[in-house]
This record gives structure tokens, sequence and C-alpha cells, in this order.
């Protein structure tokens, strides 16, 4: 629906050997050559199989600091400049790791070559766009933090080590600290019975319908049924209020449909307005229908919407889920699709519930137009979990287990659920932020809002899939499934997230206000 042209990126090939593990591009996708060849096998440079799979497996990918999240006091006049910067400072990376995962011969034989051929030469772009950050910043007249420009160094990290992992391994959700994904055993978990912590194999993994390249791996996976409950029940699971026997206990619900019509496009007017390809993966949009890149407010607020309720316009997208079955979908050949590790059949949701909640220690207040609110972080497994916020489930289980950093294995019969609680909080002031962050927050343990913040309608989304369940196999996921991410973050679940833009009319607003505060269910 959204335009959608893409200025087309150098190849990333090199020819498969046989007994490299090179990453190379396939039908237009990211396809390992065969790891698991036999050990007696040797390459031209007489590494065996086994050396070179040790070797490749030591680094699985790159961290580089986000400076997007640092940037809190950027004039208004300069954040286009900015975020276009921004946006190139993720393409940068994403064009490094696609280095580093197609040169894993050369890693084997020379240990300084990630070095000195992919983490130096990145150092030095991100140091220019990072200068170039500080001119835009200060042309008019804005204070640029030069500590910032420490930030252009990038270090690399193997698949079973979150670098920026903080809290714990808990995350941010609604106010609450949740634990991350109920990690035991010094980080191993047993998956359906197989004990699986060792066998990342940097990153990359067999059995996925010969497409997966970098992730998931079958220790993102774990066997719902075997894991120990805990959930918190009315922290927005099954669209339960969030706001107990007091506040303002109303809800207002919103029919937007599943994206039937396959609205997808690889762009984030929030964070990359006027750049192409600036989420590095494909999203799903549901209500308004001119959402890409180029859109202005008042181009949105004229759009056309799929909401029943002719008066939200606003704006909800996702990254779409896929099945890596071998599948070859629409976007195979495509920037943010296969030729950035996007790979497999993408998964309508059966079910896409929208929903509206009140706080529990008083009334809301309307949102602003235009009101935009980014949660979770797509960048997660490299950024660490401060800005997760991530609920896996499936159905039958919600009010026992909610998972934040593994996809759960779902019993026959049970569906896999997303749920989705956002910031409800906001500075009364402000439509979006410097890092679209900060002008929202979530509600404090007891309810409150911090800051003088204004309590307001907490969007939660729920979105159900019929997933065929993945098989655990000696180690490797057969068929597994998985959101789509920025490459370098290795397809784990911790990146999901979600996206909303308000452009509710004012009518429209105005009862839904009405129906939190007084009670009502309303839609």
């Amino acid at each position: 629906m959204g335009r959608n042209t893409r200025k087309r990126r150098s190849s990333m090939a090199t020819k498969a050997i046989a007994a490299s593990a090179a990453l190379a591009l396939g039908g237009g996708g990211l396809i390992w050559a065969n790891f698991y060849a036999s050990a007696h096998e040797s390459n031209n440079n007489g590494w065996s199989q086994n050396q070179t799979k040790a070797a490749a497996a030591q680094v699985a990918t790159i961290s580089c600091p986000d400076v997007g999240q640092k940037l809190t006091n950027v004039p208004q006049n300069a954040r286009q400049g900015v975020a276009t910067e921004l946006a190139n400072l993720d393409k940068q990376i994403t064009e490094a790791y696609a280095r580093l995962a197609s040169t894993r011969q050369a890693q084997a034989g020379d240990s300084g070559f990630v070095q000195n051929a992919i983490v130096g030469p990145l150092k030095e772009k991100r140091a220019a766009t990072i200068d170039r950050i500080r001119i835009d910043i200060q042309r008019v007249g804005g204070q640029f933090n030069t500590s910032l420009s420490q930030l252009a160094a990038c270090t690399t990290q193997n698949a079973q080590t979150n670098a920026g992992q903080n809290n714990g391994g808990q995350q941010q959700n609604g106010g609450q600290q949740q634990n991350g994904g109920q990690q035991q055993n010094g980080g191993q978990q047993n998956n359906g019975g197989q004990q699986n912590g060792g066998q990342q194999n940097g990153g990359q993994q067999q059995g996925n319908g010969g497409q997966g390249g970098n992730g998931p791996v079958a220790a993102d996976f774990v066997d719902i049924t075997k894991v120990q409950g805990n959930a918190q029940l009315g922290v927005g699971q099954n669209g339960l209020p969030a706001n107990g026997n007091s506040g303002s206990r109303g809800t207002f619900t919103t029919k937007c449909g599943t994206n039937a019509n396959k609205n997808h496009n690889t762009d984030n007017v929030i964070v990359a307005p006027g750049v192409a390809n600036g989420a590095h993966h494909l999203h799903d949009y549901v209500g308004n229908q001119n959402n890409d890149a180029f859109a202005s407010d008042q181009e949105l607020a004229g759009a056309s919407t799929t909401c029943q309720n002719q008066g939200d316009k606003s704006s909800y997208f996702w990254p779409v889920l896929r099945l890596q079955n071998g599948t070859q979908d629409f976007d195979q050949n495509n920037d943010g699709g296969g030729k950035e590790g996007n790979v497999g059949k993408i998964l309508q949701a059966s079910q896409a519930q929208i929903k509206f909640v009140g706080n529990k220690k008083g009334n809301v207040v309307a949102m602003p137009t235009a009101l935009r609110i980014i949660t979770g972080d797509a960048k997660a497994f490299v950024n660490g979990n401060a800005n997760a916020n991530v609920n896996w489930s499936c159905t039958g289980f919600e009010n026992k287990v909610q998972l934040h950093d593994k996809y759960p294995i779902c019993p026959q019969g049970s569906q896999v659920v997303r749920t989705t609680d956002f910031q409800s909080c906001w500075d009364g002031q402000n439509i979006d932020s410097a890092n679209h962050r900060t002008h929202v927050s979530f509600v404090q343990a007891d309810g409150t809002c911090a800051n003088g913040f204004k309590a307001i309608p907490q969007l939660q989304v729920r979105l159900v899939y019929n997933v065929p369940a993945p098989k655990l196999q000696n180690g490797t996921v057969v068929n597994p499934y998985a959101v789509d991410t920025f490459p370098e973050n290795l397809h784990k679940p911790i990146t999901d997230h979600n996206d909303f833009i308000n452009f509710f009319s004012q009518n429209t607003m105005n009862k839904m206000v009405n129906c939190i505060n007084t009670g009502k269910n309303c839609q």
C-alpha cells in the first residue's frame, strides 16, 4: 500500500564452497553453507570442517552503541537531518554484519580479520556519521554532547551473550519488572528435554527450511508446558484491564483487522522518516493505510483506515512473524526481506485485538493527535533489555506463563500469542521526542505517573497466530518461526516491538476517554 521503492544495495554474495562456513545469497536469501559436513573433509587452507565451524562460531554478531537512544535533546529543526544520519548508522551496521557473516573462512584463517576488515572500518564510518549529527544539531543552535563521539566503536559477541544486557535479564513492562524468560542453570534451559544452551553454533544452524542463516536457534525456543508459571494477572494478559478495582476501569476496543490486504513495508516513519528501508525488516500495518517513511501527518490524517470505527485512523504496526519452512515470500530478493536475513513465509495473525484501558489510580486524559509511541526494542539483543517489552505465550497459558526471551512451543490445539502493553503516561506537551521515548513512560508500581506526566489510555495489542510447532532435534530447531529483526540481532524473541501513531478523531478520542473514566466497555 505505502510506497516501498528501494535503492538497491551492493550484493553481499560470495560463492559458497562446500567446506567453508560462508554466507551466500541463494535465491536472494541468506543461506549458510554446510557447516556440518564430515570432519574428515577439509578446505583449501587445510582447515577441517570442525575447525572452521569452531573458529566461525567465536563471533556471531556485531554490537554497536545505540546513538539514537542517547539523543534526548535535538532541536526540532535538526530532527530530520539527525534521523537520516541515524538511519545511516543502522545501514552501516547491517552492511558490516553481512560482511561478518560472509567471511567466516577468512576469519578462521586470520585472527585479526574481524578487527581489521570489519570492526575498524565500521568505527571510522560511524565516527564520520556521528560528526555529521553534531553539525546538524549545532547548525541550528543546539548543544551536542561531545561524549556521543565515543560511541563510534563497536564490539563483537557470540550468540549466547547479550552484550548489552542489564537488569539481570529483566525488562521494563508496564511498570512491572518481570523475569526475562525464566533463565535457569547458568543461562541454559531444558527445552522439551534437550539441553541446548551450548548449541548456538555462532548463531547459525540447519533444519530450518534451508534458510535461517542468522537465527533463530534451538536455545531461543522452549516447550511452554515445561515452564514454571510466572504471569502476573491483570497486567494485560488476554486484554485484562491493568487497573484493578479502582481508578478508571472502562475499556475501548477498536477492530482494525489482521492485515488481510497485506499492507507491508520496511520503513518506520517514527524513527526514520524520509528513509526507505529504515527498519531493515518488514512491518504489518493495520488501521491507517498511508503509513510509509514519506507520509506527513496531514497525509496520515487524510488516509483511509481498516478500522471498523472510521473515527480511528490511527496507525498500528509491528514486525511480521515468519515461518522458516523454506517458503520464499514476495520479499525474498528485497532489502529488509531475504537480502537481510528475514526469510520464510509471512504469517497473518488469526486475531489482532486492540484495546485501550485506564489507570488504576485515577482518570485518563485524551491523547494528542499524532502522538507517537514505540514500545519494546528491535535491537534488544545487542542493546540490552532496558527498553525491552515483550510477552510471548500460548492460548490457554496466558494467565500462567509469559515469556520474554524465548519463543514458545505450544501444544497441539494451542496458538502462539504476542501481547504488548504500551506506555500510558505522557508529558502533556510533546507528540514525540528526540529518542522517541522520553515523552512517554510506564506507570510506576503504584499506578501513578511520575514527573508530572499525565495518565492516558493504555494501548494493549494482542496478536494470535496459527503456527506449526517447531521441533528440537539434536541441538537444532526444525521449521522455526521468528519475528523480523535488524539482521545483527539474530531474530531473538526479545527484539519484538510495537508502534502506534494516534489519529483518532477528536470526537472518538473523547468517547474513548469518557468510556474509560466512567467504567464502560465501548467500541
